[in-house]
């Protein structure tokens, strides 16, 4: 009786070993069928668990063309579409290798650009998986690959700032992507100063649509871009319809055919909670930015001056809207050659009594600086 207590839990081991290994045995001489079912298996499941998704959720079967067209008429991501439970706003798409190759995709913040891109990306993926896709009709093209720059965000263990990753990833893009590929881009330029981010976003929306000729998606808050519509064949404006009443807006989902010039940054702002006071004196800042600073479109129809940019604006007080107040920060004698300049009839001067009113002006505000040294008692 020890001796069997003693050995029972060797005993039982070594059973365990005996009938695993001869299960083994058996599995291996199956080996081939085994696997052969288990795949059917995957598939069967993967299959009965698209067919569950079409049939709850309304999608249809795409139909496939050889146009290089990506068509669909009221379509929806698949998954804000099952979580909104009906809620969702769907939008028609239409790219195809000539007319709308290219769409330029302006509206405001938190309007669905996004989401809009997001779900050309997975309707094109589930039709080529096999699946029906969420949408009234559908009709596609085959991609050989999806292109996206989408989010922000850093690897400074490799010593990658934000926009570095943003230039790396775009740099593989533009020279990996073919003309069947699908490219979606998402405020490409974003992350360094303004004239260097709409240069960059400008010369990448020309090389996506001469160079390389792709179906593209470029959502941004550089509106100079929507003027490539008319500078440059196969790009289209599209943006996010919004409804503004009394102050504030209401986002309605819907893309609309046209380019719009307003982001909205600010009723965001207050959207979410930041401080009434900085709200509100961004729309100060605002309103003056828009009035001074104009950029001279690109694309080299209807030219017009550029007025002159002032920061000024952002070490006035609050009450500073605009050149009245720019004109009151000047030392009280030099308004008086200020007012002169603003009453000149240019029309009533040749170049060189311009060129004589230049030196006055100037030799006046230099006699005048002088001055005011020698009154300080000041080298």
């Amino acid at each position: 009786m020890e001796s069997q207590v003693l050995s029972a839990q060797e005993r039982s081991v070594s059973l365990e070993q005996e009938i695993f290994a001869s299960v083994r045995g058996q599995v291996a001489e199956s080996s081939l069928p085994v696997q052969e079912r288990a795949a059917a298996l995957a598939e069967l499941d993967v299959l009965v668990a698209l067919a569950e998704a079409a049939s709850e959720s309304g999608m249809v079967r795409p139909e496939f063309n050889r146009e290089g067209r990506i068509f669909l008429r009221a379509a929806r991501h698949p998954v804000l579409d099952k979580a909104m439970r009906g809620g969702f706003v769907p939008n028609d798409v239409l790219l195809d290798g000539e007319g709308s190759r290219l769409i330029i995709l302006t509206g405001p913040n938190m309007a669905g650009k996004s989401t809009f891109m997001r779900q050309i990306a997975l309707c094109s993926i589930m039709a080529q998986v096999g699946s029906f896709v969420p949408a009234s009709y559908a009709s596609l093209s085959l991609v050989d690959r999806i292109f996206t720059r989408v989010g922000a965000y850093d690897d400074l263990s490799a010593g990658q700032s934000t926009f570095m990753v943003e230039m790396t990833e775009l740099a593989t893009i533009l020279s990996q992507a073919s003309q069947e590929s699908l490219v979606l881009l998402d405020e490409v330029g974003r992350g360094t100063s303004t004239f260097d981010g709409l240069s960059l976003a400008w010369a990448i929306s020309e090389f996506l649509q001469g160079s390389i000729k792709c179906k593209a998606v470029f959502a941004t808050h550089y509106h100079q871009l929507t003027q490539l519509e008319g500078a440059l064949s196969g790009v289209k404006n599209y943006s996010i319809a919004v409804k503004e009443e009394k102050g504030s807006i209401t986002f309605l989902r819907t893309v609309v055919p046209g380019a719009t010039d307003k982001s909205y940054g600010v009723h965001v702002a207050r959207l979410a909670g930041v401080p009434e006071a900085v709200t509100r004196r961004a729309d100060q800042i605002l309103k003056v930015i828009e009035k001074e600073a104009r950029i001279e479109p690109l694309s080299g129809k209807k030219a017009r001056r550029s007025s002159r940019y002032t920061q000024l604006i952002f070490f006035d007080g609050p009450a500073a809207t605009g050149q009245e107040e720019l004109a009151m920060a000047l030392p009280q004698k030099d308004q008086s050659v200020l007012q002169e300049i603003k009453a000149l009839n240019l029309d009533d001067l040749t170049p060189l009594e311009a060129l004589g009113r230049l030196a006055d002006y100037q030799k006046m505000l230099s006699n005048r600086g002088a001055e005011e040294v020698d009154g300080n008692g000041q080298d």
